[in-house]
């Protein structure tokens, strides 16, 4: 009798039914194949000029001695982690664009997922970073030398970079992604998205997910307070300076120093607010997709410019590196 009414049990009839996702499909922006094919076309050179960029601005730092300071030594590291932030979601992308089969498995899922969280989190302890070393160089620059000695700035950028961004990143990537793929993945494996983020997930998940909503609300606005703040005070100091100083030549520099690193800041937080700092109820995944595109795409391309083709230093480094391939070029052929 009791292994009758076990088999008739509803709720052991349910559990019968139902089938757990092993896989998930990418829905994307579009089921018209001719349409894919121009969003290929349109997202292959970005993501070209992106690690050109990105890298690209890595190797002058390394090779022009005269870019050999702290500054330029953030800079590069923030064009190394665009480089690795955009490659994390493009290639899968673009694959996927002109693939007839667009899944990806849970496991692929969870590791890019993962990387993701992690380089967005680590960029946005490291642009904090940035803004300290702009008040460092700004708010007393003839002792910059000083207090930006290798003495200082090698554990300053061991401390900020390696240790703080990274361990944040991992630390906040990890706990999002066990809490997303700890979920149970059943009414659907459609994923109305071009990568592994997490909104999207939840939105298919049958699980109850108003815990990681809640963690997500809660953890990425203590993380944006905090990096935030970072540069808001930072910057408060600079905006002290820049009162000091009574030519307009001396404000117009310091404006020009301080202008890409608050663009860049301004864009980069601006659409993570925009992105996770909602309510769940004001979620359109469609929009959300096209402006988490932005952020993981579009901002790795277009920091280079901002960081770089604005900067007198960076473009003679470039064109002395220019003038070097060039002689080298003329010496072999």
């Amino acid at each position: 009798m009791s292994v009758l009414s076990s088999e008739l049990d509803p709720h052991r009839i349910q559990l019968k039914n139902v089938t757990e996702v092993t896989m998930f499909i990418f829905l994307g922006f579009t089921d018209d194949f001719e349409l894919q094919v121009y969003l290929f076309l349109l997202f292959l050179p970005i993501y070209i000029f992106t690690l050109v960029g990105n890298l690209g601005l890595v190797l002058l730092v390394v090779v022009d001695s005269r870019l050999h300071n702290p500054m330029y030594y953030f800079l590069s590291a923030l064009s190394f982690l665009d480089a690795c932030y955009s490659t994390v979601v493009t290639p899968k992308m673009l694959v996927n664009f002109l693939a007839e089969n667009k899944t990806i498995s849970i496991l692929e899922c969870a590791t890019q997922m993962l990387l993701f969280v992690t380089f967005g989190t680590t960029e946005c302890f490291l642009l904090a970073a940035m803004a300290y070393d702009r008040y460092v160089a700004i708010f007393n620059p003839l002792l910059y030398s000083v207090n930006m000695s290798p003495r200082v700035y090698v554990p300053l950028i061991i401390a900020s970079y390696v240790a703080a961004s990274y361990a944040g990143g991992i630390l906040n990537a990890t706990l999002h992604t066990v809490a997303t793929f700890s979920l149970s993945f059943c009414a659907s494996n459609e994923i109305r998205h071009v990568f592994c983020d997490i909104p999207p997930l939840l939105a298919i998940s049958c699980s109850d997910t108003h815990i990681n909503e809640l963690l997500l609300f809660y953890v990425v606005g203590c993380i944006e307070v905090f990096t935030v703040l970072i540069v808001l005070v930072s910057y408060a100091f600079i905006l002290v300076a820049i009162l000091r100083i009574r030519s307009a030549e001396g404000r117009r520099k310091v404006f020009s120093t301080c202008g890409s690193h608050l663009t860049g800041v301004s864009i980069y937080h601006g659409t993570i607010l925009f992105m996770y700092m909602r309510p769940s109820s004001s979620y359109t995944l469609a929009h959300d997709m096209i402006v988490s595109v932005f952020y993981a795409i579009v901002i790795p391309m277009l920091n280079p410019i901002i960081y770089s083709l604005r900067n007198k230093d960076v473009k003679e480094a470039m064109k002395k590196l220019f003038e070097r391939i060039w002689s080298m070029n003329k010496v072999y052929f």
